[in-house]
């Protein structure tokens, strides 16, 4: 279905830039909530965010303050003028945030993966003007993800957007979450208009990493970033290595470069050519590697062989890599590709032998 949406537009808050929601993970104490907006208002930032309620990984973690910090965002948007935001993942929470007079809400990971939890949501939402930002599934899903956000758009929410925070894998090398920047990109293309947040902070997990992924974002062309930041980082009660202070926040976004969304393309237009030329190339050496494939479905099925041949394949991904990473260009990339292709070729193969 196309989703019927409006702008996110809130008053002070300028369009022409990417809007930054930025707070601490957890609303811990009244002090700690109002030090750091405070501190974050004297930066210029429009949006406080904090979360009351916390889902956590496992029981005996702190898992929110409850409906006791929402008198704490009242305050803040009392004493600073700014709007305030923060997660709700049951429809007490949505009841309790409206009648608090938060801002602008937004759906968590865990939440947007359950689909009963999702039209809870927005049957409680039904009849409610209020901005809702969805977080990604916690697995690499792009049909879950719109899935949730079509279950709110027919509840009537149409300032709607995405918050891309990457997905959740054993290996957790260098990210908490790994970007897979390719979904949200897809999002956007099936989406254009649909206003796409990035949470570099439960990307990375780390704080190091939070001002390369905001850089990222933005020259994606990302529509803002949603940042955790604390007074005291070290002290948080929850997810402390991956929030920043309200002055290296506003560092980062100084050193943010915003690129041009619209520019002529008239200068592009003979590389444009070039890749264009590429890509058929690449489309007819495709053809003629399947039709080879085919002819050795072909002697496969006469000679009553199997079709996967695990040593030839590891030995193609392997060589594969290898050259590819030769060539300048990433060996896990070089691999995706191969695999792609060699599930395509078993497929065609497939067929010739069950004729």
């Amino acid at each position: 279905m196309e989703l019927e949406l409006k702008p996110i537009t809130l008053q002070g808050v300028d369009p022409t830039k990417p809007m930054i929601i930025a707070g601490p993970c957890s609303a811990e104490t009244e002090e700690q909530v109002m030090c750091t907006a405070q501190e974050l208002a004297n930066k210029g930032i429009k949006i406080f965010r904090a979360g009351i309620w916390k889902p956590r990984t496992k029981p005996g973690g702190f898992e929110g303050i409850g409906a006791e910090g929402l008198q704490w965002m009242q305050q803040v948007k009392k004493e600073t003028g700014m709007y305030v935001a923060t997660e709700v993942a049951t429809a007490k929470h949505v009841e309790a945030a409206l009648e608090a007079g938060i801002d602008l809400l937004w759906v968590g990971a865990r939440t947007s993966a359950n689909p009963f939890a999702v039209q809870e949501l927005a049957d409680s939402l039904k009849g409610i003007d209020v901005p809702v930002l969805v977080k990604n599934p916690v697995n690499p899903d792009l049909e879950l993800w719109i899935g949730a956000m079509e279950r709110l758009n027919q509840a009537g929410i149409t300032r709607l957007g995405a918050i891309h925070r990457g997905f959740s894998s054993y290996d957790k090398k260098i990210y908490r979450n790994l970007p897979q920047w390719h979904i949200p990109i897809e999002l956007r293309r099936r989406i254009p208009t649909l206003p796409i947040m990035c949470d570099p902070s439960h990307i990375g997990g780390k704080r190091e990493l939070i001002a390369p992924l905001c850089q990222q974002a933005m020259d994606l062309g990302f529509d803002g970033l949603i940042v955790e930041s604390h007074c005291n980082p070290d002290k948080a009660w929850s997810d402390a290595s991956q929030q920043v202070t309200p002055a290296v926040l506003d560092y980062i976004l100084n050193l943010l470069v915003i690129r041009k969304e619209k520019q002529t393309t008239e200068n592009l237009h003979e590389l444009r050519s070039q890749i264009d030329e590429c890509d058929n190339n690449l489309i007819e050496v495709l053809a003629k590697r399947m039709r080879v494939a085919r002819e050795i479905g072909t002697y496969k099925k006469e000679h009553s062989m199997q079709i996967l041949q695990t040593g030839r394949y590891n030995e193609i991904l392997d060589k594969r890599g290898a050259q590819g990473a030769l060539c300048g260009m990433d060996a896990d990339f070089i691999k995706k590709v191969f695999e792609a292709i060699h599930e395509e070729s078993v497929r065609q193969q497939m067929e010739i032998i069950n004729k």
